[in-house]
């Protein structure tokens, strides 16, 4: 039988869809979503400490069932050790900004609140993105070759796959 599909993470450069996609991989599989971004972030625009990011993310890594969306490597290779499946968002940077300039201004589910302005840090880190973070995405997803990993470059792939799970759950 296929590969079981119980805890996922998804991860990728900002702005590659990783909420959208991990909303819909919810309503099509049923598993409990937790977004890291409304772990990290509180509602006035400060951060939860290191202690309590990582008390609340062991909470969840220990339930049976999960999809965790973010990238936050400090811990990404402690979710990748405990996911049985990991989804890459390997987008290039054009996908990554238009996804990150189409969704300002508009409230999200996977953020307290709204991001109003362009952020110039922000848009230099998702153009640095396969640059800097990739390399050591890919040399981790390698070190785990029991894992179920999938990686998308395309919009069109991670849509075949939505579409191909739909039809089997």
């Amino acid at each position: 039988g296929r590969q079981s599909m119980e805890k996922i993470i998804v991860i990728g450069c900002p702005g590659s869809g990783k909420s959208t996609l991990s909303r819909r991989l919810r309503d099509i599989t049923g598993l409990p979503l937790f977004y890291l971004d409304m772990i990290f972030h509180k509602p006035d625009r400060t951060t939860v400490s290191r202690e309590e990011f990582d008390e609340k993310l062991s909470g969840i890594l220990a339930l049976d069932k999960w999809i965790i969306d973010g990238n936050y490597s400090r811990t990404m290779e402690m979710r990748i050790k405990r996911a049985d499946t990991v989804i890459f968002l390997d987008y290039p940077q054009e996908i990554c900004l238009s996804g990150y300039y189409s969704r300002r201004g508009k409230a999200r589910e996977d953020m307290p609140w709204l991001e109003e302005k362009d952020d110039g840090e922000f848009i230099d880190y998702i153009k640095g993105f396969r640059e800097n973070r990739r390399p050591e995405i890919i040399e981790l997803m390698g070190k785990y070759t029991d894992k179920n990993i999938i990686i998308f470059t395309s919009r069109e792939e991670s849509e075949n796959f939505l579409t191909q799970l739909n039809g089997k759950e």
